[in-house]
């Protein structure tokens, strides 16, 4: 039924928002039913308990984390429009999302067996990247590198500042919120930019 499943699917983006502010132990089943705007008996007749609940969402978190965005280097076949496209597309996804890398992190140190599978099954392709930057590399584009140094580097780039937030908007910025806003638009093009010189070919690294 039609009701049955717009009824699950709005259970399970309140479950998202709850788990995503406030991790698996501050959420609360209650909390889940008044934001999905149904009662607590209707909730555990679709989800039995937390836990179950949360199994969803974390595999949900793991989906979205990665593999949408990656999927531009199997679509875009020059590598450095590539690199432009995915640092833009995924840090529009962060600012719709902020909390996600957080909240995965959390779970990666609390549970990292799970999130190693969790990783494996969400589609993230390591392998295609990887064949995207040796077929770079042999082509003359770019510099000597490690396929997983330089995935990790534009990673870490592109998450810390969403992770980091409090002290960069409450210390580098002075608290103020508008230029932390101003700030993570321009990495779109800043992350890429700085990516794009130090690993391609022929470019002054001074």
């Amino acid at each position: 039924m039609k009701y049955k499943k717009d009824t699950s699917e709005k259970i399970l983006q309140s479950a998202f928002t709850e788990f995503e502010e406030k991790g698996y132990s501050g959420a609360r089943m209650q909390s889940i039913a008044d934001r999905a705007g149904i009662n607590k008996a209707l909730l555990h007749y679709y989800y039995k308990n937390k836990d179950a609940l949360f199994q969803i969402i974390i595999t949900r978190a793991f989906k979205m984390f990665l593999p949408g965005a990656i999927s531009i280097f199997n679509e875009e076949p020059d590598f450095f429009s590539a690199i432009e496209k995915f640092t833009a597309v995924y840090i529009d996804f962060l600012i719709k999302h902020p909390r996600i890398p957080g909240f995965v992190t959390q779970e990666i140190n609390n549970n990292p067996d799970r999130a190693v599978n969790l990783f494996k099954f969400s589609g993230f392709n390591k392998s295609l990247i990887e064949t995207k930057i040796r077929k770079a590399i042999d082509d003359g584009l770019i510099d000597e590198t490690e396929p997983v140094q330089l995935i990790v580097n534009v990673i870490s780039l592109l998450i810390f500042p969403f992770v980091a937030k409090p002290i960069i908007t409450g210390i580098v910025l002075d608290g103020d919120k508008q230029a932390y806003n101003r700030f993570i638009e321009k990495r779109k093009k800043e992350v890429a930019k700085f990516v794009i010189k130090a690993i391609k070919k022929g470019v002054d690294k001074s």
